[in-house]
Order: structure tokens, then sequence, then C-alpha cells
């Protein structure tokens, strides 16, 4: 006879799954995916031009509107199906189609967009709504910090890629944009095109950036995000008033430091003679603009803003951010080797119509 074993089945264990999946599973069900449209006009070219044999084979090219497509990411704020997003996402169309996490298709509206900060507000339509997304605090971030980032790239849904917050405070002048008023998150998590607009997420399953632009080349690319402390601030005026109205007092700025001024003031040929010290130089004085109003010139070296000390053209432009409308704002400058004192009465800030 043979013996009978009994054999008992080894318990199963948990599976003690990453940092990030735990991070991942807190934000995913917020994050969605953003499908527009909008009509454009084909542009009009030289039917001559075109090689006669494609001619006869496609016929004569038909000019007028078509219809556009464009994707992107968005990450649910709050219960009632406030999407943020990218200003640049959702500029000028007319139909907004969001995929949520499981798959359905929900209408959703423009509440506003920003496009100085990039940043929009889409409202839901639905009786079934996605839950928010756990934000953060963008302030308390470091270098060196993990960074997930979430969204749709190139229409792939639910994609997660992984680094860190590499660099923070980074200029967005100083990649390109001019006409932008931001200060990102810079990382090396992958943003590649349909991330815009969903969320860059820390450690603990917060949101602390929406994604908005990647900077690709020879190596890793660089991707970069608006904090979510800005983000935050530039949604409560949209669905407040509709729209965001950003201070001005129309100067063109340079840095200027005592090493940049003393190389300027050794040259033979230099017209004027600049102060060797910190501070943000006037390049060019907007025409009926604020500052020429209250005085300002081409030269002034501005040093000190509301009792702050300016040591470069952007703690300039963030006093400047942060003002109210019409109401006096002091201005230290340095002109001919002595101080003024000007007062500037900041204005909305013009063009964005």
């Amino acid at each position: 006879m043979f013996d009978t074993f009994l054999l008992s089945a080894s318990p199963v264990q948990a599976v003690e799954h990453s940092f990030v999946a735990k991070s991942v599973r807190r934000v995913a069900p917020a994050v969605v995916r953003i499908d527009t449209e909008r009509t454009v006009e084909r542009q009009a070219f030289d039917p001559t031009l075109i090689d006669p044999l494609l001619r006869d084979l496609l016929g004569d090219p038909q000019l007028g509107p078509e219809r556009e497509r464009g994707q992107g990411s968005g990450v649910v704020i709050d219960s009632k199906g406030l999407v943020l997003t990218n200003a640049h996402v959702v500029d000028r169309v007319e139909s907004v189609s969001v995929t949520v996490a499981d798959g359905e298709q929900l209408d959703g509206h423009v509440v506003g967009f920003d496009p100085v900060t990039d940043i929009a507000l889409v409202q839901l339509e639905g009786r079934n709504l996605p839950p928010k997304a756990p934000l953060g605090d963008s302030e308390v971030m470091e270098v060196g910090d993990w960074a997930i980032a979430l969204g749709t790239p190139f229409g792939l849904e639910r994609t997660v890629t992984l680094g860190i917050v590499s660099s923070l405070h980074r200029n967005i002048n100083s990649l390109g944009f001019s006409d932008k008023r931001l200060d990102l998150i810079q990382t090396d998590a992958a943003i590649n095109p349909g991330n815009s607009g969903g969320p860059l997420v820390n450690g603990e399953g917060e949101v602390i950036g929406i994604n908005t632009l990647v900077r690709s080349g020879p190596g890793a690319g660089l991707g970069f995000a608006i904090p979510i402390n800005l983000a935050r601030r530039v949604a409560d005026q949209l669905q407040e008033q509709g729209e965001v109205v950003h201070p001005y007092i129309g100067l063109q700025l340079v840095g200027l430091t005592p090493r940049i001024a003393r190389d300027h003031n050794k040259d033979p040929n230099a017209l004027v003679q600049l102060p060797e010290r910190t501070g943000a130089l006037v390049q060019s004085v907007l025409p009926q603009g604020p500052a020429e109003e209250a005085g300002l010139r081409r030269g002034d070296l501005v040093i000190e803003v509301d009792e702050k000390p300016v040591a470069d053209p952007q703690a300039l432009l963030e006093v400047v951010d942060a003002a109210r409308l019409s109401e006096p704002l002091p201005l230290t400058v340095m002109r001919n080797g002595r101080e003024l004192t000007l007062s500037v009465k900041p204005a909305p800030l013009p063009g964005l119509g």
C-alpha cells in the first residue's frame, strides 16, 4: 500500500510594492486624457508649385477650414470635476472630450485659461466624476526629491515615469519663452508629447506640479513642470473671475553684477559708466507704459523695490507680480551715480485678450 501524504500549500506572501506604485495608486484615478478639436484655416499656397503629375492624380488643392485634433493630459483637483491642465492644450479649441481612468468618456468645457502661466481649467460634465488628486506643497521640495510623471504621452494612457527634482525656480525666460512668467520645476522624469497638463507627483503620492514642456537634445531630455502652489492660485482666479490679471510696469531688464559692470566700464567705447553693483539694469522702457509715466529711463539701475533689495530682474518681477494694480510701488534706482526714488503704478499686462 502506498502511504498517503497530505500536501499543505505554503501561505501566499504579500508582495511589498515600491513607493512609486503606492504613490501612483493615490493619484492615478484622478489623471485624465484630454482630446480636443479646433478649426484651422488651411494654408494657402501657389498651385503652380505642385508637380503636374500630382495635380493629375490628386486634383487642384482645396482651400478652406479643416479640423485639427490635439491631445494632452490633466488631473482632477476637486470633487466637482474641475480638471487642471495646460493652457496650450485647450487654447482656442471648440470641443473637449475627457477620458477618465476607467475608460469612460465625458464632455468638458473650458472654464478659463491663462497663457502667461500656461494654466487652464476644464469642467467635467456628468454624474460619475472621478476622485480628486491629493495636492502637495511645492514650496517644501528640495533638489533630489523623487519626481513621478503621469499622463498620456503619444496617446499611451496611464503611463508613469520616474526621476528626481533636478532643479527648482528655473526661469522660463532662460528657455526662450519671453511671453511667460514662470519659475519651473526641472526634472529628469521623462515628459513626452501628450504628457502636457498631467501631474508631477512626489514620493508620498501628492501632486507637486503640472507637466508643461520638455527640452530634447543629445543625451537625456529635460522636463519642466509648473509648481502646484502657483497652479492652484491661478486656478482659483480662473474659477472666480474667468481670467487672470498680471500686473506689469513696462520695462525690459538685464541683470547687472559688479564684474559685468567693470568689464563694461573698461571698454573705451562705452557710452555710459555703469555702477559696479548688483541690480536690474533698464535696457528699454515701453512707450506709454507705467514705467515711462514714472520717469524711468534706459540705463537706470533698479536696486530696490518696495524696500526690498533687487539682485536681478527676477527679484523685481516677483514683487511686481504680487503688487496691487494702480497702487504706487516705490523703486530706488541708480542714475548717473546718484540714488533716486521713483513711484510706479502697475497696470494690467496688455495683449492677453
